[in-house]
This record gives structure tokens, sequence and C-alpha cells, in this order.
């Protein structure tokens, strides 16, 4: 484990001959070798991988269970030098019976020996015919090459201070894997050797069922099965191996290969211990399970040894918030229907059939009235019932105001366009602003002003205001105190800037006509801007928000690992590193994380006041129900860490 509490695993597939232990002893040592080339901690082998999984009535052999013995005698001297966490499957006879195991072994010693759990007895996996369950054992030690170890089930293996469990294949299928219980007694990756045959579709559903187990337990799971080389004889092994983390898939080997395959990523162990702190159901489960017979055995291994230096392979999104792959349509239309939805609920309970919508031209707006017209939808109303107002002030450009009146009247709403600029010149005189001097008077009151003027429209109509602003302006406060920061009901509170123009890209196209496609698509490509400063000299966009706050793919980037993981800036700055690398250099990235963090902290008042609005994601920072944070919190602390 490094400093910021990854560790690297591996998940290991030799190919194997059946009965054939010397040749399975080099393949698997060739391996453990490479892994350890690589910076490997934890390495997994499948089942049974020193004899091969399909020796059937052989295991009744002692000429094999010897043999076995050798081997894993040949592979503790050729990796004793080895400073890696290795699980390698064998048979092991202890007090006349025999046992399907897991062998952990490093540095040359033998840490620990799990027998499997759930033994199968039907069709093609009759194991019952040879293997004694776990259960059925009276001992908790053994005595192996001399070396008396743990020989138990239950048992957590304490390895560069993470913990470690095991369990054998069918016992991740049964109703309640040993996996659960180790999970609650501590254990934050799970190794699961296994010999799973492939079968049609098999393969889809072994995906799902170590997804699921990781997220159900919040841990790592490292699944490895034998690959081609076994037996043939009934049954055809593809090489399946996953790493898995808190119900995502790492990464996973290529199926049907020839050749012995390794599979190397990073597990964010920091991750996982958070989630499990922040869910408190989790260890809640522990008292619904019977475990007053279960005596855990914990062995601890290379503790205190200082951060391993290694190189994260690991990928990560630049756009967390932002669904990859295929999942991005399906993601788009389940959004806008969460927070169209949640509109319909809002206007019935206020028993009001309109709503009032400020229009700028810009991305934020445009997603507030096409939910809010996709609500009106829904209770079958006249989408004139949406007021939509645009209000020219002192920035507003010639291609803005034309798409905001383009796109009112292509989504058939009630549209209006008041001009905001003889109010801010009497407010000007009435506070004595000379009304030249661009500071950030001029700029909020003619945010206020246009937030007057929906409220009272929305008196006039007996309509709700329906908010533009999303989450990533919240985190960093970049709204208008009591300007464009209140509304009735905020649609877009939970959806952060760099997902905002994948929705409208989706509703243009999938829902919109072609001519609401095409302004769509302009708005999408305009610049993020308030428009409280006056154009430049050709009439374009001066006041660009990105130059003055910094990239909205980095602050989402932060506002992502800070709140979802809690990470500490130094570990998010080393995300945004390796992440954006070619993109931004270390000191953009500081500079832009330093502003973060000081305007998520000192903006926290505006958020502690913010209208209701519907969550979509797993972040969110509603002050009433995900983030909960004083006004007055010091962020001394987190510039600091940003800094270092």
């Amino acid at each position: 484990m490094n400093k910021y509490n990854f560790v690297k695993v591996a998940a290991a597939i030799p190919t194997v001959e059946p009965a054939n232990c010397q040749y399975n002893t080099q393949q698997i040592v060739e391996l453990i070798k490479i892994a350890h080339k690589n910076g490997v901690e934890v390495c997994c082998f499948p089942e049974l991988s020193v004899t091969g999984y399909t020796c059937a009535d052989l295991f009744h052999n002692s000429t094999l269970l010897n043999n076995a013995i050798q081997a894993l005698n040949t592979i503790l001297k050729q990796t004793k030098d080895i400073n890696c966490l290795c699980a390698i499957g064998m048979p092991i006879k202890v007090n006349n019976s025999l046992y399907n195991c897991a062998v952990l072994i490093n540095l040359g010693k033998i840490i620990a020996v799990v027998p499997k759990t759930h033994i199968p007895n039907y069709n093609e996996y009759y194991e019952q015919r040879w293997f004694a369950s776990a259960m059925h054992s009276n001992t908790s030690h053994i005595t192996l090459l001399q070396q008396e170890v743990p020989f138990t089930t239950f048992q957590i293996i304490e390895y560069n201070n993470t913990k470690i469990a095991v369990e054998l294949c069918e016992d991740l299928w049964v109703p309640i894997p040993p996996s659960s219980i180790h999970s609650l007694h501590g254990a934050e990756i799970i190794l699961n050797l296994s010999a799973s045959p492939e079968t049609i579709a098999k393969n889809q559903y072994r995906q799902t069922l170590v997804a699921q187990q990781s997220a159900k337990t919040i841990s790592a799971i490292i699944y490895t099965s034998a690959g081609v080389g076994e037996s043939s004889t009934d049954l055809m092994f593809a090489g399946n191996a996953i790493i898995a983390e808190n119900g995502t898939i790492l990464t996973q080997a290529n199926t049907f290969s020839l050749k012995p395959q390794i599979i190397i990523t990073e597990v964010d162990v920091e991750r996982l211990r958070h989630d499990r702190l922040k869910n408190q159901a989790f260890m809640t489960a522990l008292k619904n399970i019977n475990t007053n017979n279960i005596n855990y055995i914990t062995t601890q291994v290379n503790q205190n040894a200082p951060y391993k230096e290694f190189t994260l392979t690991r990928q990560f999104p630049q756009t967390p918030f932002v669904p990859q792959g295929n999942t991005l349509t399906q993601r788009c239309e389940e959004i806008i229907n969460i927070q169209s939805t949640a509109l319909v609920v809002r206007l019935k309970h206020a028993k009001t059939q309109k709503a009032v919508v400020g229009i700028s031209g810009g991305l934020d707006s445009t997603l507030a009235l096409i939910v809010t017209v996709e609500a009106m939808k829904k209770l079958n109303l006249p989408t004139t019932n949406v007021i939509a107002i645009t209000m020219p002030g002192f920035g507003t450009t010639k291609r803005t105001k034309n798409n905001a009146l383009i796109m009112m009247q292509q989504l058939g709403v009630t549209a209006k366009s008041i001009s905001i600029a003889a109010a801010c010149i009497q407010h000007f005189k009435d506070i004595e602003h000379d009304g030249i001097t661009t500071d950030v008077t001029y700029e909020n009151t003619q945010a206020r002003e246009r937030t007057q003027i929906l409220m009272d429209v929305a008196n006039k109509e007996n309509a709700l205001v329906i908010g533009t602003g999303d989450m990533s302006e919240l985190a960093l406060g970049w709204a208008t105190y009591n300007g464009d920061h209140m509304s009735m009901y905020a649609v877009n509170s939970g959806v952060p800037k760099t997902l905002v123009k994948h929705l409208v890209s989706w509703y243009a196209n999938n829902v919109a006509n072609y001519q609401t496609k095409q302004v769509l698509l302009d708005i999408i490509d305009t610049p993020i801007s308030p428009e409280l400063l006056p154009a430049d000299n050709e009439g374009n966009i001066a006041q660009k928000t990105e130059d003055l706050v910094g990239p909205y793919e980095l602050h989402d980037f932060f506002l992502y690992y800070m709140l979802r993981f809690g990470f500490e800036p130094q570990k998010i700055k080393y995300l945004a590193l390796h992440t954006f690398n070619n993109l931004y250099n270390e000191d953009t990235i500081t500079h832009w994380l330093k502003t973060f963090m000081r305007r998520f902290f000192n903006q926290q008042f505006k958020r502690s006041c913010m209208p209701d609005g519907p969550k979509v994601g797993s972040v969110n920072l509603s002050p009433r129900g995900d983030w909960r944070m004083p006004s007055d919190a010091s962020s001394l602390h987190w510039i600091n860490s940003a800094e270092n």
C-alpha cells in the first residue's frame, strides 16, 4: 500500500496440465515473478491450480497428493525473496479428510491455509466425492511443511495494513457467502480462487455476481478461475479473472486465451473505508448473523512496512459525473425523467399549473426549460403554461438572445422579453452607484433585478419560479445571493456542469425537432457566461466563467472525489495529475484546487438556504440531506493539503 492507500493487486491464470504438479509449479512461479516485477502486493491464483481442478478420482491417490506438497515446497523456495502475498489452490489432507484449500504464502513462508466451505454435489460439480467441507474440520491449525499455520475459513490476513480474507468458488454462489461475514469482520479485499467452467451466458452472470458481491460487502474482490489446459472431458474452462471494487469491475481477463494471463490494477482501500464509515447500516448487519460460534483468527504480515512506490495504472474518468460508454443515453433519459417528475410532484403539491423560467440562452436555463416543458407534458397541460422570460441586460449578446427566443418559440412556451436595463439604471441612481464601474454591485444588481421580475411574474400568474443553477455553481458559490441563487424549485441543483451539456445534447438528438435541435446544439457550443459585463467590440461574450473560476471539468473532478469518497486534497491532486496529465500541469491543478477549496468552504452560507431540488446522483449538496456543513467551517487544512 502506498501513501494514498492504493493496493496493487493481480489475478493470475496459469496454463495447467492436470496431475502434472511439476509443470503447474513452473507456471505459477513464473506468474508470481511477473507480478512481483510489476509491483503487485496481492496475487490470486485459481482453485486447485497446483494439481489442476479436473483430476477427479486422482485426488484420492497418494502420488498426486504427495507431489502437490512437494510442489508447494518448490514454490516457497523459488519465491523466498518475493514480498507478495499469493494465494494458490491445492488439495491438503488433514485428519483423514481431504480439503480443497487456498494456501497463502509470502517470502517463502506459509501464512495461512483456508479450506473451502461449500462443496458442490450437483451435475458436473460433484466435489463431495473427493473433498470435505471446512465445517467438518475440528482443528484450527495444522502443520504443513513443518510450519504451524491457521486452518479455517474464518481468518483475516493483515498484510501491509490491509485486511484480506479468502473464499473458494462455490462459497461465492451460496445465499450467505463467507465473504459477507468476512467483510463484517473487517476484510477489505476478498480473494476468490475458483474453477468455473464455461457455458452459455454464464460469463455475464459471473460478472454480475462478482460485481454485486463487492458492492454488498463494500470490498474489492479478486476472482480468478481455471483456464485453458484443464481437462475437456466434459467441461470447458475459459480462464475468467475479474477484479471488482464496490460494484465496479476494474478489469477482467480475456476469456478463451491459450496463454497464461495476469491482470493487474490498483484497489483504493481508502474508498472502501470511507463508504463503510459513511454507511451506518453496514455493521448493523452483523447483529443479524449468528456468529457466536465463529472465532476469527488474525494473522499479521509485513505490518508497518514503508510505503511502496509504484506507478498508478488504473484509469479514472476525467468527468466522473458523466456516465461512460453505452449507458450515457439511458442515464440522460433517466435524469431528465427524475427532474421532470420531481417538478410534477411539486407543482401538484403547490396546486399550480404554471411555471416561470428565466432564459439566458445558456446551458443551465435551457435544461431547466426542457425539464419544465416535459413536466407539463406529464401533467397533460399545454406547454404555454410555461412562462419563459428572457431579460437582456448590459452584457447580453445577440447570439444568446436570439437562441433564447428561437428555443422558446420551438418549444411552444409563452415567451416574454423584458429588458432590465432601465430598472438597473434607476437602481444605480437610488443607491448612488455611477453605473459605469463594473464592480460586483454592477453585476449583482442585474442578477437580482432578473430574480425580482421572475418572482413577481410568478405571483401574478400563480406560478412557481423554476431555478436554473446547477450543482457545480452551488459548490463554488458562483451565484448572486438572493439573485439567481434563489427560486421556488431548483430542478438542476443535483446536476453538475459537466453533465448539463450531455443532457441537452440527448434531448436535442432524441426528442427535439430539427429546428429545435439546431438551436440547442448552438447553445451547447456557446461559452459559459453570466453575461453581466458588456460584450467586446465585436459583440461577443467578454465574461467567460471558466476564465474566472477555473475549468469546470477540474472542479467537478475535485467535487466528486471530495464529497463522494472524502479524499484529502493531496490525494485528489494526485488523481487529477494522473487523469489530466496531458491537459494541465501541476501548478495549474494546484491553483484551481486551492480555488475550489477556498470557495467551497467560504460559500457554504449560500447552500445553507438553497431551494428544494431533486437529487439525481450519488453526490448532492442539499443542506437538508446529503451535505451538512457549518457556514463558518475553516478551509485552512484543506488548502494547506492542496499546497503540500
